[in-house]
């Protein structure tokens, strides 16, 4: 039986952990020489694990919390879970190992681990509030030729799967400006844009939702460089943006994020308030009707 060998995808959560392990190391006044010998290591392994070129393992962590004196239940166990973390490839499995691309592979972790997202949304419902349908019809068109039912139902039980944060405990807080020509755009026909719209409204609903639509009247405004979006990670996790273009993903932490952040800040004084917003889309709804 042939053997699987292990593979390994530079990630933030890597490079997170990398830098962690060395401020602590170097906080508790310990040398890469001595950590190397308590592991019985070469010099060179460990400093490969904190720039990130290689992964910690999760027992290589808990020696050297062992070693530093981390014996705090709630550090300790932070640190465990980002090295278990820093090994997978995906958000859960290797399921989708022949569709999601590596710069990609953040994306779904940083949603299950924010304590707030926030997104501009230019062209398209926010894929953590798309109904099934509205999802499948987008992402059968961003398939185009390549489409298959088999790839279209892999990336759609992703995007399904990835709106199982909304949930969790404790409850993951979602704002969102949305431009008015996206609950206009007829993506799937009137049917299909009715239902979406019907379940933006019900999500307007929850109490960790804050939705606002940025009317067409408004002309210049701070994103029109597209959309994007911005995840509040728990301490010690910077804040990261994330946008998307044809030429390819970016991921871009605290202090390239604050421009973003700025930029959001602006998006939503000049969108309507929430309840404006509900009005507005249950009026677009009901034009469909």
């Amino acid at each position: 039986m042939p053997v699987k060998h292990e593979s390994f995808v530079q990630t933030l959560r890597a490079q997170w952990l990398g830098q962690q392990m060395r401020q602590l190391r170097e906080q508790r006044g310990f040398t890469l020489k001595q950590a190397a010998e308590f592991l019985e290591r070469d010099f060179s392994s460990v400093a490969r694990w904190e720039r990130a070129e290689w992964p910690f393992r999760r027992g290589v962590v808990v020696s050297l919390l062992d070693l530093y004196g981390e014996h705090d239940g709630r550090e300790r166990n932070r640190y465990i879970q980002l090295a278990e973390d820093a090994w997978r490839t995906d958000r859960w499995d290797d399921d989708y190992d022949e569709l999601v691309e590596a710069s990609f592979i953040d994306f779904p972790w940083l949603e299950s681990r924010a304590e707030q997202i926030c997104s501009w949304d230019a062209m398209l419902m926010p894929g953590l509030m798309q109904t099934r349908d509205y999802a499948e019809a987008v992402i059968r068109n961003a398939e185009g030729d390549k489409a298959t039912d088999y790839s279209v139902g892999k990336w759609l039980q992703l995007r399904l799967d990835r709106q199982r944060v909304l949930d969790r405990e404790p409850s993951l807080r979602i704002a969102a400006v949305i431009d008015e020509s996206v609950l206009r755009r007829p993506v799937g026909g009137a049917s299909l844009m009715r239902d979406q719209l019907q379940h933006l409204g019900e999500l307007l609903l929850s109490a960790n939702m804050d939705i606002r639509v940025l009317p067409s009247a408004v002309g210049l405004h701070a994103g029109l460089d597209g959309s994007f979006v911005l995840f509040a990670m728990p301490k010690p996790y910077p804040e990261v943006a994330y946008a998307e273009m044809l030429g390819g993903r970016r991921f871009m932490e605290s202090p390239k994020s604050k421009r973003y952040a700025l930029a959001y800040d602006r998006l939503r004084e000049a969108a309507l308030d929430p309840r404006e917003s509900a009005r507005l889309i249950t009026k677009i709804a009901e034009d469909l009707s």
